[in-house]
């Protein structure tokens, strides 16, 4: 058995903070005690860590995540071990992927898939939801076995005709599976028909800068089928979950649906709290550099952040992921030159998550114990993880990071982990910093050195959505 002692810190969850020292056995939390406390001064353990001034935070959460993911004839520059490694120096200690079912494929061939890229590779702990993309008899008969199995959230998609989409009658006898064997139903929400019209006008027009991207696809139509996807799930009887929320007007369609007691429930990311289509309108050197920030849902004008950090107060949003899909600017995002619907579509940021939602806390917008909540906590009920993962608590895997609130630190390409060219928030300072972290007990990252290994983290099968009554 090996012991850890974190000592001195600050701990802070979801619901208190507290100075304590955290004693950790092999892979497990087993006790808090009071810093100077009898019980604290009177543990022994082979490896000290002194968080003096420091938080100690649980592991990050990041729940939206698309390593290696074939996309617009080519693939998500980072694998399943560049950036489980990145994440981890980001401080975020489990990631849930998208295992995509191929169409004409079974959901079982899609997963299979995917625990060959990831088993074996990860730094960090890794689950699988689902990427539903022809939904018959025979895949929703699947989703009841993967649900036994811990593969308990489904993706679908109102966007991408001819790739992910799915039409409304498919996305119905979605929902009501899920009503029935506990899957939760995660909803990519626009309007996909309509968006490919807009583009076929635009690009005939000659309007085909990557700025384009964000003004085809238009706030009206995330507003419009996260407001439709509600209303199946209404009828359906099953629970909704909003990916990726980028819109004032598709957040007011949540949180009406909450005020009426729906079990809907909204992500937002990064990218939307901090970056705005002044990004997709950059030209730089050769009038492309906005194809960098080429994202679906897109990146909206600056006013719509303060309505999501609102909702993240009100807990009309309840989580932040990254929605993590990077393509390199030279030789990816390139191949839409001329044509802005040929720009791969995604943004690295998995290692910058935590460190971004630092900068809120800083900044004022939100508590630290909500920073955790939305990075950690939520994320890991709402995907059948807590109390595993999201909390320090005797009992919980001991995925803890000691986090420096007073280091100052600049974004850059330059000094990042993740296998992208460029760093979406290139030159921007941050106050705050990862020390060390821990996963499952083991010292990945500390200081400036990592100490992790590709095939330390384990594969999660999850319980169902832990904010439903079954």
């Amino acid at each position: 058995m090996t012991r850890t002692v974190i000592r001195g810190g600050l701990v802070v969850t979801a619901a208190e903070e507290l100075h304590a020292d955290v004693l950790v056995e092999d892979e497990k939390i087993v006790a808090l005690a009071t810093t100077g406390s009898t019980a604290a001064d009177g543990w022994t353990a082979e490896r000290t860590v002194d968080a003096a001034g420091m938080y100690v935070i649980p592991g990050g959460v990041d729940a939206h995540t698309h390593m290696e993911l074939p996309f617009g004839g080519t693939a998500a520059s980072d694998t399943f071990e560049t950036g489980t490694r990145a994440a981890a120096w980001g401080g975020t200690t489990t990631i849930v992927d998208f295992a995509v079912q191929g169409v004409g494929a079974s959901l079982r061939e899609g997963l299979d898939a995917w625990h060959a890229k990831a088993e074996g590779n990860c730094a960090v702990d890794y689950g699988f939801h689902m990427i539903l993309s022809d939904v018959d008899d025979a895949s929703l008969k699947e989703m009841d076995l993967l649900v036994g199995e811990g593969v308990t959230s489904f993706k679908l998609f109102m966007a991408y005709p001819g790739v992910f989409y799915s039409d409304d009658g498919k996305i119905l006898r979605a929902m009501q599976r899920g009503a029935d064997n506990g899957g939760l139903i995660m909803m990519h929400a626009e309007n996909g028909i309509a968006i490919d019209v807009l583009v076929e006008q635009a690009l005939a027009a000659g309007r085909t800068d990557p700025r384009h991207h964000g003004e085809v696809r238009r706030e009206l139509l995330e507003a419009e089928a996260t407001h439709r996807a509600i209303k199946l799930a209404q009828v359906a009887g099953s629970p909704l979950y909003v990916v990726h929320v980028s819109a004032a007007s598709a957040l007011a369609e949540i949180a009406g649906a909450r005020d009426a007691g729906l079990p809907v429930f909204g992500e937002t990311c990064p990218q939307y709290l901090f970056l705005s289509t002044d990004n997709l309108a950059e030209h730089g050197t050769d009038g492309f550099e906005g194809a960098k920030y080429v994202c679906s849902t897109p990146l909206r004008p600056r006013e719509h952040q303060a309505e999501l950090w609102k909702g993240l107060r009100t807990n009309d949003l309840q989580v932040v992921s990254t929605d993590h899909c990077p393509f390199c600017f030279s030789g990816q995002k390139e191949l839409g030159r001329g044509d802005f619907s040929k720009i791969p579509n995604g943004l690295p940021g998995v290692e910058n998550r935590m460190d971004l939602l630092h900068q809120a806390v800083v900044e004022g917008r939100i508590s630290r114990r909500r920073w955790i909540e939305i990075a950690c906590a939520t994320p890991a009920r709402m995907f059948g993880l807590y109390p595993r993962k999201g909390t320090i608590a005797p009992g919980a895997d001991a995925d803890i990071v000691v986090y420096d609130p007073n280091a100052v630190q600049t974004i850059s390409a330059d000094t990042h982990h993740m296998n992208v060219d460029y760093s979406a928030y290139e030159g921007k300072q941050i106050t705050g910093k990862v020390r060390t972290v821990l996963s499952r007990g083991t010292v990945v990252v500390d200081g400036d050195a990592y100490l992790g290994r590709a095939g330390h983290g384990r594969y999660q099968p999850r319980a169902t959505c832990q904010y439903l009554d079954r």
